[in-house]
């Protein structure tokens, strides 16, 4: 069984408008994954005995831009069609698997081919016949924090520095349904209705959370300091995919698209710390030891001037630390 462009089925003169049911979904809203086809009945069919668990051959199918439908008979897949149009029914074609505009993942037909063997194909008409829809949309807004501080090593090749510290963030990120059959075989399986959002977004969060620290260490690799990060979303969000890749693209067919960071930060002391091994990392430089010596000796200058024991005292003090230092600005 597959799908047959209507425009072209009208041109052939296949059905003309004798269609039987016209099948469809309303806009996804980002709320909504999954959406259940809605019947409308054709003024040329009049019997009203069908089940609506079963498609009736030579049936108009409207497929909307960001959507995917998928029909299920019998709770197994037997066509697909990411393409947007109109197409109708028909029991005595072979699968159609259209997906041109490359919608959703181009792997999607050799999935679909791998697991023929457990798809039931042929005319007979089933017991069970479903269509469905998928929001291929980027599901955007979905806020996360970091309950508690995460691991993040700096690295600074310019000092030497490596050292772990502990941030916190926070944000939004987005995904989107890349492989339909995956998510529908394990994930949301046959729905009455629809499959909202709210139903998987404290598992994918919590994965997500758990995610953040081996993806914080590709970050760190690169050289990428933690303040940096908001600059550096893409490469944060190709590190989570790459980490997520088990769960979210093999298993639920998910795909981050976006990880936006709002704000992170470090502790005082940690932040404090690494401020001061930058700087002294800094004094390497004999120019800049020279130059942080020279302005250290004025402002000893300028306080030696002031001193209430009278000038000379306090530059003979100056000298005395001076000769204890066993360095000058010459040096």
């Amino acid at each position: 069984m597959g799908l047959i462009q209507a425009a072209l089925a009208s041109a052939g003169g296949v059905l003309g408008d004798q269609w039987k049911e016209f099948i469809y979904c309303d806009s996804l809203s980002p709320e909504v994954l999954v959406a259940k086809g809605h019947r409308r009945k054709s003024h040329s069919w009049s019997s009203n005995d069908g089940d609506d668990n079963i498609i009736t051959n030579g049936s108009r199918i409207s497929v909307n831009d960001g959507q995917c439908m998928m029909i299920v008979q019998q709770g197994k897949v037997v066509d697909f069609c990411a393409d947007s149009g109109e197409y109708i029914y028909d029991k005595s074609t072979e699968p159609s698997l259209f997906n041109s505009n490359k919608t959703v993942a181009e792997n999607i037909q050799d999935i679909f081919f791998a697991m023929k063997d457990r798809f039931a194909f042929g005319g007979d008409a089933g017991r069970d016949e479903r269509i469905y829809y998928f929001n291929t949309k980027e599901i955007i807004g979905n806020k996360y924090g970091t309950p508690s501080p995460i691991p993040f090593r700096v690295v600074d090749y310019n000092i030497g520095l490596d050292v772990d510290i502990a941030i916190k963030c926070f944000g939004s990120y987005s995904y989107k349904i890349v492989n339909p059959i995956l998510f529908y075989t394990n994930v949301c399986g046959n729905v009455k209705d629809t499959y909202n959002r709210s139903e998987i977004d404290a598992q994918l969060k919590t994965e997500l959370m758990t995610a953040l620290q081996p993806a914080f260490a590709r970050i760190s690799e690169m050289g990428i300091r933690y303040s940096a990060l908001p600059a550096h979303t893409q490469e944060l969000a190709d590190a989570l995919n790459e980490v997520l890749s088990k769960k979210w693209g093999e298993l639920r067919g998910l795909k981050v698209v976006s990880f936006g960071v709002s704000n992170v930060s470090a502790s005082e002391e940690d932040a404090n710390m690494i401020k001061e091994m930058q700087r002294n990392g800094a004094l390497r430089n004999p120019a800049m030891a020279a130059a942080h010596l020279t302005g250290a000796q004025a402002s000893a200058m300028q306080a030696a001037a002031q001193n209430t024991s009278g000038a000379m005292t306090g530059f003979m003090g100056m000298g005395m630390a001076q000769q204890a230092g066993g360095i000058n600005a010459g040096n």
